[in-house]
C-alpha cells in the first residue's frame, strides 16, 4: 500500500513522520519548490515541527499534486479545509481511478458548507466506500515528540479500514476503528467552534470553574446537532457489543473521537483554535488575529459552515450560534458570552 500526503502544514508533516517511521516510501504533495529543496538538504520542514528529521529517501516529493495522486494507492488529504478546492481543481475523475482517500481535514469547505466526501463525490464521482477520515484527539506536536496519542480511523467498510489504520499504528500512537464516517466529520468540525470558545473565555479572563461548565455544556449540544444529522453511537454508557475487528468494545458519545477531542482541544494550549479565540477574547480584531498566527484555525469559517447548515438541521446551539455572531457579525465577545451565561445549565 502506497500513500501519498496531500498538504505541508503541521499535521502533514505529522502523518508523513508516522508513515516514514514505519519505512513507508510517501509520495508527498509539497506546494513549494524552495520548502522541497530545503527538506531534501535540511532533512526537516522549516515551517511545521521543525523537530522532525527526516530519512529523506524515504521521501518522494512533488509540487506536481497529479503526480503524487497517481503514484498513490492511498492519498491523505491534509490542507485546510478553506484551500482544497484550490489544490485539487485541476484534477480530474480519471486521476481519482481505484484510489483510497482519507482525510485529515478537521473542517468544511466554507464555499459550500459541505463536507470533503460531498465535494468529492460531486467533483469527481468518488463514492463513499472509498473515503475514510482520521481525526484525533492528537495534536501535531504531541506526535512530533512521540508522546502516545490516540488516532480514529473511520470509513464504512470495516476491512479497509482496519488495514489502512494498521499502517498507522507505532508505539507512540494507538488506532481506534470507526464506521460512523458522517458524525465523526461534524464531531471534528464542531469541536473546533467550541474550542475557539473556549479560548474566548479564557481571554476575557473567566476562570477554570466556568470553563468546566461551558465544556460540558458544548458536548451536549453538540450531541444534539449530531444526533438531528444522523450520527451514531451518541449515548453513553452503552455500547453495541463488541467490535468484531478490534474485540474493543464500540465506541460511543464518550470515546476519543467525540467527547475527547473536544476536551482537548478546548483545554490544549497546542490548539490553534483556543489560542485564536484567546486573541479575540483580549480585544483583538479577526484579522489581526489571523495576520497573529502562522496556522489556520479552522473553528473561523467552521463557524459559519455550522450556523448556515443548521437551518436545516434544525438543533438547538445557542452556544455555537454566539460564537458565530462573535466572529462574524461583529458582536463585541463579552457580550456574546454574557448571553453564553445565561443559556448554561
Amino acid at each position: 500500500m502506497t500513500f501519498g500526503i496531500i498538504g505541508s502544514g503541521s499535521w502533514a508533516t505529522a502523518l508523513t513522520k508516522i508513515l516514514t517511521g514505519k519505512n513507508h516510501i510517501v509520495n508527498w504533495w509539497v506546494r513549494n519548490e524552495e520548502t522541497i529543496r530545503y527538506i531534501q538538504q535540511r532533512r526537516h520542514n522549516p515551517h511545521y515541527l521543525s523537530s522532525v528529521n527526516f530519512n529523506t529517501s524515504l521521501l518522494a516529493m512533488s509540487a506536481n499534486i497529479k503526480e503524487v495522486i497517481n503514484k498513490s494507492d492511498v492519498v491523505v488529504m491534509a490542507v485546510p479545509s478553506a484551500f482544497v478546492e484550490e489544490s485539487i481543481d485541476s484534477l480530474a475523475p480519471a486521476d481519482w481511478a481505484n484510489k483510497k482517500i482519507v482525510s485529515a481535514i478537521k473542517g468544511l469547505l466554507p464555499k459550500q458548507n459541505i463536507l470533503l466526501n460531498y465535494y468529492l463525490k460531486d467533483r469527481f464521482g468518488i463514492s463513499l466506500e472509498d473515503y475514510f477520515a482520521v481525526l484525533g484527539p492528537c495534536h501535531a506536536e504531541e506526535v512530533a515528540a512521540e508522546k502516545l496519542s490516540y488516532l480514529t480511523f473511520s470509513g464504512i467498510d470495516r476491512k479497509a479500514t482496519a488495514e489502512i489504520a494498521s499502517h498507522f499504528a507505532t508505539d507512540y500512537i494507538n488506532t481506534v476503528i470507526n464506521h460512523d464516517i458522517i458524525g465523526v466529520q461534524y464531531a471534528a468540525v464542531l469541536k473546533n467552534i467550541y474550542a475557539l470558545g473556549a479560548g474566548i473565555a479564557h481571554g476575557l479572563d473567566y476562570g477554570d470553574n466556568f470553563l468546566s461548565v461551558y465544556i460540558a455544556n458544548s458536548a451536549d449540544e453538540m450531541a444534539e446537532f449530531l444526533k438531528k444529522s444522523g450520527a451514531e453511537h451518541i449515548v453513553v454508557g452503552e455500547h453495541d457489543g463488541e467490535d468484531p475487528l478490534t474485540h474493543r468494545k464500540t465506541p460511543n458519545y464518550a470515546a476519543s473521537v467525540y467527547l475527547g477531542d473536544l476536551l482537548v482541544t478546548c483545554y490544549s494550549l497546542y490548539s490553534r483554535n483556543r489560542s485564536f479565540g484567546n486573541m479575540i477574547g483580549k480585544g483583538y480584531s479577526v484579522r489581526a488575529a489571523q495576520l497573529e498566527m502562522n496556522m489556520v484555525a479552522e473553528g473561523y469559517n467552521a463557524a459559519k459552515c455550522i450556523y448556515n447548515i443548521n437551518s436545516s438541521v434544525g438543533a438547538v446551539i445557542p452556544i455555537a450560534e454566539t460564537i458565530y455572531r462573535i466572529l462574524w457579525e461583529n458582536v463585541k465577545a463579552a457580550e456574546g458570552f454574557k448571553r453564553i451565561e445565561e443559556v448554561l445549565v
